[in-house]
């Protein structure tokens, strides 16, 4: 098992301050040194800042604060920095998106389209539009892979790019850090060995919370060192594309014949279950983590049609994290893509889980057509066809709208919340 990341938030402030970087950096290495004495291999080291809207007022210092915090942070060791999401209280920071990603190389962001049990159908078209005009930027529309549309997505997610800092007022140069765990190996390996449903469950929450206590307490102890904070950790079941890493093979390993068939559901709603069992000091998402392209079997499957994309907002249902790496049609209308981005905010909203929307429309690229990136996270796979022709009527009024969380109701009729 590897920690995908270790993510250091900071509010760099803005213009950002050169002394914020050395510190982020002095952490990240530190950090990165203990875990992997203590045999834990470490990806990738991060920074997260405070959402970019907070610090620049217009397009221009947007722009110019991306480019000085991937200058300032790659100077530091740190390989990948997310600015945060644009926000709804800020609607032109939606407009600044395809500007930043086009002058930057390792930056990451989001957009904002659901938060507070709020659905904002102006971020959710504004999210969609991004995307569109994202996927111009580069001729296989790569681009896309460093923006996601969110939806009840809190701080301090370690995983990009949800990533972002939330520490108040007068924080300049506080720091936090949190863990990403790349677990889907682990799930393969648990999942090979299972002989029932009960001793799968146990025996993965049991793996989890063993290596989640070591981990912590390493990093509550650095965290006295630094004379920061501990956040927390992710285990979602991040991937990589090869077999024994791929969280779409650990559920075929469980029994499923292939995943996208029946079967599929009950089985990610069985890995869910064991991630909820196990005890850890949590943060982000920690769910199934169902990246198309960064998943060998996920990437096979959806290429010979038994995966879509309304299976992979099913299985989100479940405690995914939503739609990941998903290749589409390079001819994928705004209208449709915000159709897609209102059933994550919705779902988000109404299971009051964070989900996130990382769509990849491909110039060129019609649905069924072969996709291969010069990527080594990415495996090759298909255009996954899109069944949507966007929404009108009361659907498509800008007006935002709340849901209330789906709550059980006792069985005696008396409306009761049962927990």
């Amino acid at each position: 098992m590897e920690i995908r990341a270790v993510t250091v938030f900071a509010n760099p402030g803005f213009p950002p301050k050169e002394k914020v970087f050395p510190k982020v950096g002095k952490a990240a290495h530190a950090l990165r040194l203990v875990y992997e004495a203590a045999d834990f291999a470490v990806q990738s080291a991060r920074l997260a800042t405070v959402p970019f809207p907070l610090l620049a007022s217009s397009q221009n210092e947007a722009v110019d604060f991306a480019v000085k915090v991937e200058k300032a942070a790659r100077q530091h060791g740190i390989e990948y920095s997310s600015i945060g999401p644009a926000l709804p209280k800020f609607a032109a920071s939606y407009e600044w998106i395809p500007a930043i990603l086009r002058e930057t190389e390792s930056v990451f962001l989001g957009g904002v389209m659901a938060e507070g049990a709020t659905v904002y159908p102006k971020a959710v078209n504004a999210c969609a539009r991004a995307i569109k005009e994202a996927s111009t930027l580069e001729p296989d529309g790569f681009a896309n892979l460093r923006f996601a549309a969110l939806a009840e997505v809190g701080p301090f997610a370690p995983f990009f790019p949800a990533a972002y800092a939330a520490f108040g007022d007068g924080s300049e140069g506080m720091l936090g850090f949190s863990l990403a765990i790349e677990t889907a190996p682990l799930a393969v390996e648990v999942f090979s060995a299972a002989k029932n449903v009960p001793e799968a469950i146990s025996s993965l929450a049991a793996e989890i919370e063993r290596l989640a206590g070591r981990l912590a307490l390493l990093s509550e102890e650095m965290a006295a060192r630094l004379q920061t904070r501990f956040l927390g950790i992710d285990f979602s079941f991040a991937p990589f594309p090869e077999e024994s890493a791929s969280f779409g093979e650990a559920l075929e390993r469980l029994g499923v014949s292939q995943v996208g068939a029946h079967g599929t559901l009950a089985a990610a709603g069985i890995a869910a279950a064991a991630l909820d069992e196990a005890n850890f000091p949590r943060v982000g998402f920690n769910g199934l983590m169902l990246s198309v392209l960064e998943d060998s079997t996920l990437a096979r499957r959806a290429a010979e049609g038994a995966l879509g994309v309304k299976d992979l907002l099913l299985y989100s249902a479940v405690c995914g994290t939503g739609l990941d790496t998903v290749p589409l049609a390079g001819d994928a209308t705004v209208e449709q893509l915000a159709a897609v981005l209102l059933d994550v905010a919705a779902l988000a909203v109404r299971l009051r889980k964070p989900l996130t929307a990382r769509l990849l429309p491909i110039p060129g690229k019609r649905a069924g057509d072969a996709v291969h990136f010069d990527f080594p996270y990415f495996a090759d796979s298909a255009v996954l066809p899109l069944e949507a022709g966007g929404v009108d009527s009361a659907l498509a009024s800008p007006v935002q709208f709340a849901l209330k969380a789906r709550h059980q109701i006792d069985a005696n009729g008396g409306g009761n919340v049962v927990d």
